[in-house]
């Protein structure tokens, strides 16, 4: 059934930011058993449609307002009374990776790619968690409404990560439809020690973008590359002047990654090709510094295919992800209160990541405060082990269940409470 309602040894009487709304064995044993569901059949990004259904039907049977978002998002609205508003984000999508975990609920699921490619599909990001956890959350709440007042916007995300769900949202009137909320929170379990959050102050995560760069030249026999263009030369070219791009234009105390990860070109060992393609992911952390490099990638590939004689390449953009940037105020409160819940040396300051998000554009769009946070998965046995860590998008990475999602629930009630709680 739904949580229990129990302050913690050191909350302070009367005060309700300090309060845990314990779960039940059945509700634990519940969320274990949605999320084992979850992982062994999820979907690609933007395809959530059976997660999308499944959130949905059990937001309505705990009697909260809900929405389809975004395509394949689910929106719940809870209102309880006069009070703040607040919103809280679990992103829903899965990745094609062929999962490699051993676990009894691994997934042999399978999905399409975009071009028709059909390709194993894994919850190797841990958004399963995320979704487990904030449903388990929904409920807890929704069977304590004496515990707080106001209303509280869940969104469940789809497409992380491909960088379109949060923008497919924000496009399909989300904050004309649900109540603005005065914060949006989110977090993410990761391969850190479960049982510990970690927060960043001010930037939490970098921006990305991901280019696809199409190289032309002029074909010809290999025995006659003097009547050739030649591309592959062109585009080695780019990129080894690209890689030049951080260690000598940026600023060394500003973080910035370049990373070139494919290329393609040419059928045949005797035939240069006409064209070459090349794809280049960027995260940076400062938006100038984003500005900087995106104009120095385009300087140094349109002036290289100058030098060589060729015609102009193409340069399309494959997707953006936004600044996720923590309000260090909010961020400083919320950290107070998580150590009084999950204890002082459970949660810790972090350093931002470069990895991307698209969580920070769901409050940037309407100019309100994000806070965004990291919870660890794996044991103490795993990670002192001496052997590879599994990381996010490795077909190892299976979050050890407990206590990962307990502090799943824990961080995001806490969070919420602290702003709705009585």
């Amino acid at each position: 059934m739904r949580g229990d309602i129990s302050h913690s040894p050191d909350s302070k009487e009367g005060s309700m930011t300090d309060l845990t709304i314990a779960l039940t064995d059945e509700l634990r044993t519940k969320m274990h058993d949605l999320y084992r569901h979850l992982h062994a059949n999820p979907e690609l990004s933007m395809q959530e449609h059976k997660t999308a259904e499944l959130i949905q039907s059990s937001l309505v049977a705990l009697g909260i307002d809900t929405f389809v978002c975004g395509g394949t998002g689910v929106v719940g609205v809870l209102t309880n009374g006069v009070g703040p508003t607040v919103a809280f984000r679990a992103d829903s999508d899965g990745l094609p990776i062929a999962e490699d975990t051993g676990v009894d609920y691994a997934s042999a699921a399978t999905g399409h790619l975009d071009d028709g490619t059909e390709v194993p599909v894994m919850h190797g990001c841990g958004h399963d968690t995320h979704v487990a956890t904030l449903l388990t959350v929904a409920e807890l709440l929704a069977g304590a409404r004496e515990a707080w007042a106001g209303t509280i916007v869940f969104l469940f995300q789809p497409g992380e990560e491909t960088a379109a769900g949060a923008k497919a949202m924000v496009e399909d009137r989300l904050w004309d439809r649900a109540p603005k909320p005065e914060i949006v929170f989110g977090q993410h379990v990761g391969p850190m020690l479960a049982g510990t959050v970690h927060v960043a102050s001010g930037d939490a995560m970098a921006m990305a973008d991901s280019l696809k760069v199409t190289v032309y030249g002029q074909g010809s026999h290999g025995s006659q590359p003097q009547d050739s263009i030649d591309p592959i030369i062109q585009g080695v070219n780019m990129i080894n002047r690209i890689q030049t791009i951080v260690s000598r234009e940026v600023h060394p105390m500003k973080p910035a990654v370049v990373t070139v990860a494919t290329f393609h070109a040419g059928l045949k060992e005797n035939i240069i090709a006409d064209r070459a393609e090349f794809t280049i992911n960027v995260r940076t952390l400062d938006p100038e510094v984003r500005e900087q490099v995106n104009a120095a990638l385009r300087r140094i590939i349109y002036a290289e295919a100058a030098a060589s004689g060729a015609p102009k390449p193409l340069i399309e953009e494959l997707y953006t992800f936004p600044r996720n940037y923590n309000d260090p105020e909010a961020t400083a409160e919320l950290v107070a209160e998580l150590q009084k819940v999950l204890g002082e040396n459970n949660v810790t300051p972090s350093s931002p990541m470069m990895g991307s998000e698209d969580f920070g554009l769901l409050a940037e769009v309407i100019g309100v405060p994000s806070v965004f946070w990291m919870f660890g998965g794996h044991t103490a046995e795993t990670l002192e082990s001496g052997k590879p860590v599994p990381v996010n998008h490795s077909p190892f990475f299976a979050p050890e269940i407990e206590p990962t999602l307990a502090t799943g629930v824990q961080a995001a009630m806490t969070a919420i409470l602290s702003k709705v709680g009585i």
